[in-house]
């Protein structure tokens, strides 16, 4: 596996002195939402000049286009109180991590591939550095951490401007918390949404606000979204292809047919008993997760099978 990088900031030019960084930062980010995307064949030749020479030119015309993506998830953990410009620094460790990983022989955009290791970094960063995460680690907490905003939104979908009693009771129900984390929770994440409304710089009138992009889909990432999908099946199609034919056979029944098929119905079907069949999904399964390798949408999407 290629070593992590140790390029310079991405999104500072490749000469920049690295204790200039954070000026880079603010001065580099409207540069960088401008910059045009690679072509497939422009990024399958610039990882490989990384993955095989370890060429730090190349690396930096890799991550730079893709410093977009970075700040467009940053944005969306804008509500957790810490400034952006730290969730950007975190995505962008995550950046380079993807970029360490990235294979390009597997016909996956870089984009998608980066995507899982730039939202994951900030979701980590995020955790660790809130004092409600840090004094409540459990996996109920966590859930409510990340889940509250949208779960708020579809019981406040009546027109409350907060959550009534009973929809905290709901709630808190709903991620097996008390009404207490949840009321504390809802105080914590409102005081964060204040972070957007500062400004750049010092010297800068514009605010972190006036970076917000649409979060509707635009034609551009709908088409590279049906191209991904189009490689995804394929790729996955390949793996199955691999697998030897009663594992093939399971999966094909248990997952990728109009219904689902129950396990005594494929043992009665293949003459074997329910809990073979249970066994042959599992090694089918496992397979799988090795075939596909460290991509981390195509793995989360088997594991989710499970």
């Amino acid at each position: 596996m290629t070593p992590l990088p140790t390029a310079p900031h991405p999104t500072a030019p490749p000469t920049q002195d690295a204790d200039r960084a954070p000026d880079a930062d603010r001065a580099f980010v409207r540069h960088a939402m401008r910059l045009p995307l690679l072509t497939p064949d422009e990024e399958v030749q610039l990882a490989r000049r990384w993955r095989e020479a370890q060429d730090q030119a190349a690396l930096h015309k890799l991550v730079t286009p893709h410093l977009r993506l970075v700040i467009s998830t940053a944005i969306r953990f804008r509500h957790y109180g810490l400034a952006v410009s730290d969730l950007i620094q975190e995505g962008n460790l995550g950046l380079m991590q993807a970029a360490a990983r990235f294979e390009p022989a597997r016909e996956v955009r870089f984009a998608t591939y980066a995507a899982w290791w730039i939202r994951a970094a900030i979701q980590d960063f995020v955790l660790r550095n809130w004092s409600i995460v840090r004094t409540g680690t459990t996996a109920a907490h966590k859930s409510l951490f990340f889940n509250l905003r949208r779960l708020r939104a579809r019981i406040e979908a009546g027109g409350q401007d907060r959550l009534t009693p009973q929809g905290r009771r709901e709630l808190a129900r709903q991620l097996k918390v008390s009404e207490a984390d949840v009321l504390h929770m809802e105080g914590r994440l409102g005081a964060g949404d204040r972070s957007l409304n500062v400004t750049l710089s010092e010297d800068s009138d514009s605010e972190w606000q006036d970076l917000l992009v649409d979060d509707g889909p635009d034609p551009e990432a709908i088409i590279m979204q049906q191209r991904d999908g189009r490689l995804k099946r394929r790729w996955l199609g390949r793996a199955l292809a691999d697998l030897p034919e009663r594992e093939r056979r399971v999966l094909q029944a248990r997952f990728f047919a109009d219904q689902v098929i129950t396990l005594d119905r494929i043992g009665a079907h293949m003459g074997i008993s329910k809990e073979r069949v249970r066994q042959l999904e599992a090694q089918a399964l496992t397979r799988l997760r090795r075939r596909l390798g460290d991509i981390p949408d195509l793995q989360r999407e088997v594991a989710a099978q499970t």
